[in-house]
């Protein structure tokens, strides 16, 4: 049975380097056969390439890359190159110093030279077998960078040089003794994956191979790519970046530093890179994201007012449309209109905008067109997804910090109301349905403007109508056959405009019989809404939905 590294260094001795060399045999006249007399310290042979012997108490064992030998002390070692190949051995070898803490009856904790216990040591061969001890680091990669980096450091004279030399040394001889200590338990590949995530973590800065992470685990690079995207959803190189990017924000909110320590600070190399990487997970780059952080952009935002509104920020323009007009429930009378409609309108000199945000609708509006005025935000979240929305509006304008606040505000207020519907509504039904002259709308249950608030957030029961024709639809046409099926007790109901010849048009369907004799009509439960306040995704808008339900409702 081989000793463990732990009945030569237990827990009470603090240990740390004395000297660092490297070894290659590979060099002009380098001796192919090197002794090491009997030694008072510690020491570890780190093999980084070829192969050879090691030779201890007349006991022979192979060496070869990728090996880490420990020689307590007092043994004396010769190592021998493989001769007559290629591979000539190349090799660290690393002497500690062992220093006993002990504490003394004041309390204080002293150090003593351990002399009296290294003549112990050369005594001890543990049940008499060859007492060297190998052991394992990896990923391989990141056990050979910090001792090259303390190798070139070791002749520092400044002792903050100095102290980082040791302090360099005493995290990669921590996560030496862990990866080898026997009385670990092998964990499962989850366990073992939460590991390397939790190592992305600590370790972002670093150079991050998905081979290392692979081998740290003792996966194949197939494997752990599969079992990484199914825990996070991510490939492992973009979460690392992502982890770099997020860290890269924080510096950018508390920091004055410029965008190349940034940079390096978080693991790219390269200035340029990095801007690259953080406008494409950003939306806009390192400088104005700082910027907005510090003080608050004038932004135009069409169709997403409602969110930059929810989380204090007022935009500089608002959009309007020559149909429907404007989001008059959002306040903003004091701010001036754009009509989106005009698609040749442009911005005069007192309303540029410092930042543009855009959702889908921009296409139809051709409003990427001012791309060259302004930097711009384009959203691509689904619009029943308004609380991804609302996080990436605070990301960019710098209001992080409020959007658990307007998120729990909602969920609050939607509880509430839930609680209060539940008394007056058991047992009935609800449609929602958008009247143009040309069409008949009918909302689904699970999607769309309406059908999340009305039939998930606030727990109303849809009518069987609406789950049979629009359930994986945000929206379907109906024409007055289908109409006169829709039997809801509750109707809300909400006009739109756009297509109509002059004012009022789309309200001709009121006079029609097949409309009088739907039952929500005759028990009048029909609630006509605002069409702009119900037309809308934003969490203002939502939570005005809600008001307007428990108005006729509640």
């Amino acid at each position: 049975m081989w000793p463990t590294i732990k009945q030569w260094i237990p827990k009470p001795w603090l240990c740390s380097l004395r000297h660092i060399e490297y070894v290659d045999c590979n060099k002009p006249n380098a001796a192919k056969r090197l002794a090491y007399p009997m030694s008072d310290s510690q020491s570890l042979f780190v093999v980084t390439y070829g192969k050879g012997s090691m030779v201890c108490s007349d006991r022979e064992i192979r060496i070869e890359k990728g090996m880490i030998i420990f020689v307590p002390v007092g043994k004396s070692i010769v190592i021998e190159d493989s001769t007559g190949t290629e591979n000539e051995l190349q090799f660290y070898k690393l002497d500690l110093t062992v220093a006993e803490v002990k504490e003394d009856t004041s309390n204080r904790m002293n150090m003593r030279d351990t002399t009296e216990h290294h003549r112990f040591l050369k005594g001890i061969d543990i049940q008499g077998s060859l007492s060297l001890i190998e052991l394992n680091y990896s990923p391989w990669s990141s056990c050979l960078e910090p001792l090259a980096q303390i190798l070139r450091q070791q002749t520092a004279r400044d002792w903050l040089e100095q102290w980082e030399v040791q302090l360099r040394f005493q995290e990669w001889f921590r996560i030496l003794l862990r990866q080898s200590d026997p009385e670990t338990e092998e964990p499962n590949d989850r366990v073992r994956l939460q590991r390397s995530i939790r190592y992305i973590h600590e370790h972002y800065n670093q150079a991050i191979t998905v081979d290392d992470l692979a081998a740290d685990i003792r996966l194949t690079r197939a494997s752990y790519t599969r079992q990484f995207k199914e825990s996070t959803g991510k490939l492992p190189l973009d979460y690392v970046n992502a982890v770099r990017l997020e860290r890269s924000k924080q510096l950018l909110q508390l920091t004055d530093d410029r965008l190349h320590d940034i940079a390096q600070n978080v693991g790219f190399n390269n200035e340029y890179y990095f801007g690259r990487r953080f406008k494409q997970y950003a939306g806009i780059s390192p400088g104005l994201y700082r910027r907005h952080h510090r003080q608050d952009a004038r932004v135009f935002a069409p169709y997403l007012e409602d969110f930059v509104l929810a989380l204090g920020v007022r935009p500089m323009l608002q959009y309007s449309h020559r149909s429907w007009g404007r989001q008059h429930y959002l306040g903003l009378e004091d701010v001036p209109e754009f009509d989106v409609t005009q698609l040749d309108a442009g911005f005069n000199e007192t309303n540029v905008p410092e930042f543009i945000m855009l959702n889908g609708g921009h296409e139809r509006w051709n409003l990427e067109r001012f791309e060259q005025v302004a930097p711009t935000f384009y959203v691509d979240h689904q619009g029943e997804d308004w609380r991804s929305i609302l996080k990436s509006t605070a990301d960019v304008l710098g209001k992080a910090s409020r959007v658990q606040d307007v998120i729990g505000d909602y969920e609050e207020k939607a509880q509430e109301a839930k609680h209060r519907l539940a008394r007056n509504m058991r047992g009935k039904t609800v449609a929602f349905l958008r009247i143009s002259t040309s069409e008949i709308t009918l909302y689904g249950n699970q999607y769309g403007y309406v059908g999340p608030v009305l039939y998930q957030n606030l727990g109303l029961t849809p009518h069987f109508r609406v789950q049979q024709w629009a359930n994986q639809s945000r929206r379907v046409g109906i024409g007055l056959e289908q109409l006169c099926q829709l039997e809801a007790d509750h109707f809300f109901i909400t006009f739109d405009n756009m297509d109509s010849a002059y004012p009022g048009e789309e309200r001709k369907i009121l006079e029609r019989e097949e409309w009088k004799r739907l039952p929500a009509v005759k028990s009048g439960h029909v609630y006509e809404v605002d069409f702009m306040t119900w037309m809308n995704y934003g969490v203002i808008s939502h939570g005005k939905k809600i008001d307007d339900i428990l108005r006729f409702m509640a």
